[in-house]
């Protein structure tokens, strides 16, 4: 008698798990730059995960990462057992977006893409790499926000926040 195994049938679009991602998502990229601008002076430092498969969708802030003003150190111990995570991202206050020897250290021994992100924290001003510290292309999926003046061009949405006057009633001084 014949043993009745199913078969799993995965979409012909679909990327393999444990692929170099090709693609981060708009939310994923905003996250990390949001990140990065709070945690000025210093460095930030985080880990990506792809869900689905070849496409980034989620940054993972790990316990006990530390930072200084040209360090991030990341707990990789502390990573939850997952094998969609895929790679880091961390920042270079400075604005210079190409690694250091450190950084090609982390990226030849840990995860398949990786990203830098340095001043001035906007939608040109972040760069991929692999694992040999090349740089590589990630497309971004995601709709453009809204009030942008072109598609392909990023403009971050004005927040005003609590205790603070709204752009609008900031008068100059008047000498």
């Amino acid at each position: 008698m014949p043993i009745f195994r199913p078969q799993r049938k995965r979409p012909a679009d679909a990327g393999r798990l444990g692929s170099s991602p090709t693609a981060i998502t708009r939310n994923c990229l905003d996250s990390a730059l949001a990140c990065a601008r709070s945690a000025l002076p210093n460095e930030f430092g985080g880990v990506l995960r792809a869900d689905p498969p070849g496409v980034i969708s989620e940054l993972l802030l790990l316990p006990g990462t530390t930072a200084g003003r040209r360090h991030a150190n990341f707990q990789l111990y502390m990573l939850p057992v997952d094998l969609a995570v895929s790679g880091t991202v961390h920042s270079h206050p400075s604005g210079a977006l190409h690694p250091s020897e450190a950084d090609t250290t982390l990226f030849r021994h840990w995860g398949r893409r990786h990203l830098i992100v340095g001043r001035p924290y906007d939608a040109g001003s972040w760069r991929a790499y692999d694992g040999n510290g090349l740089e590589v292309t990630l497309s971004v999926i995601g709709a453009p926000p809204r009030g942008s003046a072109a598609a392909g061009v990023y403009r971050p949405r004005a927040v005003h926040r609590p205790g603070e006057a709204p752009l609008e009633s900031v008068v100059p001084d008047q000498e």
